[in-house]
Formats: structure tokens, sequence, C-alpha cells
């Protein structure tokens, strides 16, 4: 539902927006490489003005999300010790003994310690 509320409110607006900054900018435009003599036609790239434009902004989202990516680093950096940590744990966890649900902790396995006692506190010293 709300991906269609986004495709519908947002994309379709856009998308009819930049279908008619294409159709409104078909001249051909001269694209020069070298400043010092803009006849070179080796280093001159002749194209409609549009496509010009959307290479400008693809580029330019494209240098957005590696600048994000790379300020990020250190939060993935973080992320990965965190889940290595978290593996280590939960394989040493499933390594240890398991503890049955009568038996009090701190007792040793098979001793009638646990439920015929009842709690397993030390007898006070007067």
């Amino acid at each position: 539902m709300f991906n269609r509320f986004m495709l519908i409110a947002i994309f379709v607006p856009l998308a009819i927006i930049l279908i008619a900054l294409a159709v409104a900018n078909r001249e051909l435009v001269a694209f020069t490489l070298d400043p010092f003599n803009p006849g070179n036609p080796k280093l001159t790239l002749t194209l409609p003005l549009f496509i010009f434009l959307f290479l400008a902004l693809a580029i330019g989202m494209i240098v957005g999300s590696l600048a994000t990516w790379v300020k990020q680093g250190r939060y993935r950096k973080l992320a990965r010790q965190r889940g290595v940590e978290a593996e280590n744990l939960r394989q040493a966890v499933s390594r240890a003994p398991a503890v049955s649900q009568s038996q009090a902790p701190g007792t040793a396995p098979g001793s009638a310690h646990g439920s015929a006692q009842g709690s397993a506190l030390p007898k006070p010293t007067a």
C-alpha cells in the first residue's frame, strides 16, 4: 500500500518533469574537454542537452552515495565486530554443558542436592 502511494505520489510526477525537461532540451550542445582549444573535434562531444543533464544527475548520485558509504565505514566495521563477538558468544553457549531445571546452580551434576532438600542455601553459622 505504501509502495503504491510512493509510486503514484512521487515517482509519477518526477517522471513527468524529467520527460518534459528532456523534450524541452533536445538541442545539440557541444561539450569540450579542452579549454584552450574549444574547436578540437577529438575532445568535443556533441549531444542533446538533456543527456548531459541526466549524466550530471547520475554522476552526482553516484558520488554522493560513495561519500556516504565511505563516511559510514566505521559504523559498518563496528557492526561486523559486534556480529563476530555475538557469534562467538553463541558458540560458547552452545558448547557449554546443559544444566537441568531441577538442579540448583553450583551443584555438581548427578548429586541429590537439588530437589531433595528444596533450596540449596548454606547452613547459618551462629
